[in-house]
């Protein structure tokens, strides 16, 4: 359930902000309009909001200029504490996509940057969940690396093997990045609609309303 990743945020806590503002040249596509990408995320949020993958609360700030209530639920303990430190008085939660306890009854759940560190089954078992604590109309919005086919994350993975981003290429391999046409299946499965939104050549919006 995406735990097996939770140390390598042991590292990433210390450089993960240079990374999304674009200083970290192999990352700087898959980073592409990051605030926009946030920003968009924020804006289809109706409180209560659960937030997932808080890391280093990015997200999140948007979440709160908006006056909204949120819960976030953050696995690693570096990250829950940075997050602690810029906002105090948020409420953030050790637990994951699957298993958390926010106490409160959301309208929204949100993440950013890592609902790949499940694997396709895991997301389908994260929308049934989601499915079951939703009211009708309630969202989830995720912004999250998601290809338009098997055949083009392996072109983009060779093209960034070529460009030496051997890091980014660890990544993309080892991590669990979906198909849209998969995505689209488990979504609609669990009953919610959805709308795909390409936002760089890496991230997609990802909007499912509850029917």
């Amino acid at each position: 359930m995406g735990r097996e990743f939770v140390e390598i945020f042991d590292e990433w806590v210390h450089t993960y902000d240079d990374s999304v503002s674009g200083k970290d040249e192999e990352y700087k596509d898959v980073f592409l309009k990051y605030n926009e990408i946030l920003q968009a995320v924020a804006d289809a949020a109706s409180e209560p909001v659960i937030e997932f993958g808080v890391g280093t609360g990015n997200l999140t700030e948007k979440l709160l200029e908006r006056g909204l209530q949120v819960v976030g639920i953050e696995p690693n303990q570096a990250m829950r504490k940075v997050t602690a430190e810029k906002m105090a008085d948020l409420k953030v939660i050790d637990g994951d996509f699957l298993e958390f306890e926010a106490g409160i009854s959301p309208q929204s759940f949100v993440s950013s940057y890592a609902f790949h560190h499940l694997t396709d089954t895991e997301k389908a078992q994260a929308f049934q969940l989601y499915a079951d604590q939703l009211p009708r109309g309630g969202k989830v919005i995720f912004a999250d690396t998601v290809f338009v086919s098997e055949r083009a994350k392996q072109e983009i993975i060779a093209f960034e093997q070529n460009r030496g981003h051997l890091n980014l290429v660890e990544d993309l391999n080892r991590e669990y990045y979906t198909t849209v046409p998969k995505l689209e299946e488990l979504i609609t499965k669990a009953g919610f609609t959805v709308k795909l939104s390409k936002m760089n050549n890496y991230v997609f919006l990802i909007e499912a309303t509850k029917i």
